[in-house]
């Protein structure tokens, strides 16, 4: 099982979908325990965000987010990140996500070099 404990991850695109991604540029330090994964989340257009979810064996997380953007709008859905482990070691997330107002998209995260 992938252990996200203590890992940062940032955007690398602006997701593709119904809308961009919301969360660009925003920097999200994720925590585990067991096979609960959370992450706080701010930057670039977020004020605040939050991600609760569970890891699979294969390192997928399935979780809900909610955040607020630098405009006070309150996003929430849900979604699906799969894990690729970079050639250097890092892990790039592919983000599939559903949004509560019915919007969709794919959006990829990778991990901050420590």
């Amino acid at each position: 099982m992938t252990d996200y404990e203590g890992r940062t991850f940032r955007p690398v695109d602006a997701g593709q979908g119904d809308q961009p991604t919301a969360v660009a540029p925003a920097t999200g330090h994720y925590h585990q325990d067991g096979d609960v994964v959370s992450a706080e989340f701010a930057g670039g257009e977020v004020r605040a965000g939050r991600l609760i979810g569970t890891v699979q064996a294969d390192g997928t997380i399935d979780g809900a987010y909610c955040l607020l953007t630098a405009e006070t709008k309150p996003v929430a859905g849900a979604c699906r990140s799969t894990p690729t482990v970079l050639a250097d070691g890092r892990i790039r997330l592919t983000e599939q996500w559903q949004r509560l107002d019915g919007s969709s998209g794919v959006s990829h995260v990778e991990e901050v070099a420590p």
